[in-house]
């Protein structure tokens, strides 16, 4: 089964995004369990916590349909031991959030190593800072997203990714998210079906397909390789619209959250009844 549906609000409590993914015809959806661009927020309180199992028992979502996004603030690569603290603490709170919701997965941007030290030591650092959170707090899948190479980031090729799941070390509590829109930006042509099958050849030999955990289906603003993080709508971008539609029907993108991060919600209802028609094609 194909779990497809948009990264929805959470405005007005946490127990409303299965109510807000389900309005739109989803079979999956994404969200944060906070406000995304502060390091803190209050609790989430034991009712809105029932309210929020409840909302998505009603309406047919398990954990396993559900990827959690953390704070865009956080910088688990952070060179600065006092600064990466922060961030540490601030994923730990991230984990513990899903915990209490019940849902097993936290989707991540790995991190920057902010020019400070090398992208092999970058690397090093967000491995340790995962594995020490995992530690911390149990049965969460932390899920590192590949990125489009901009900047400092780090995860941009399957090579980093690969490198830090083996640093981690603990295969059954981590995995990957594949976003469509940074996998060609960073040079991996999606776009021809040759390349598309090149492509994940790849990510099964470096990393594995099992690891795959989620996909974000985001079309893409920029050109292949140009490292520009910019969605478009499925069909209006660079990527085309035959790249959803083969992942749609491909099983084996079968049973993760297949996750919408479109820029025009209005589109995002005819996005998804799009893609799920073409699964059961």
């Amino acid at each position: 089964m194909k779990y497809i549906g948009p990264h929805v609000s959470i405005s007005g409590g946490v127990e409303n995004a299965p109510l807000n993914a389900a309005a739109l015809g989803a079979t999956g959806f994404a969200m944060f369990t906070k406000n995304q661009r502060q390091w803190t927020a209050p609790p989430i309180s034991a009712a809105s916590a029932a309210a929020f199992r409840k909302n998505c028992a009603d309406h047919g979502f398990t954990p396993e349909m559900i990827l959690v996004h953390d704070s865009y603030l956080i910088n688990l690569g952070q060179p600065d031991p006092a600064k990466r603290a922060n961030a540490l603490k601030a994923f730990i709170d991230e984990l513990e959030r899903c915990r209490m919701l019940g849902l097993t997965m936290l989707n991540f941007h790995p991190g920057s190593h902010l020019k400070l030290v090398s992208e092999t030591e970058g690397c090093r650092i967000i491995a340790e800072s995962v594995r020490t959170a995992l530690e911390e707090v149990p049965d969460v899948c932390a899920v590192f997203e590949n990125t489009a190479g901009q900047g400092s980031n780090l995860g941009y090729s399957f090579e980093q990714l690969a490198d830090m799941l083996e640093k981690v070390s603990m295969p059954e509590r981590t995995g990957v998210c594949i976003d469509t829109c940074h996998a060609f930006a960073a040079g991996y042509d999606l776009s021809a079906p040759e390349k598309f099958e090149e492509c994940f050849a790849e990510f099964d030999r470096l990393i594995g397909m099992k690891f795959l955990r989620g996909m974000h289906l985001n079309d893409s603003k920029g050109v292949l390789a140009g490292h520009l993080d910019r969605h478009a709508p499925i069909g209006a971008g660079t990527l085309g619209t035959a790249v959803f539609e083969k992942i749609a029907a491909d099983r084996r993108f079968d049973n993760i959250p297949l996750i919408l991060e479109t820029p025009d919600e209005s589109l995002w209802a005819a996005e998804i009844a799009m893609l799920l028609q073409k699964s059961r094609a």
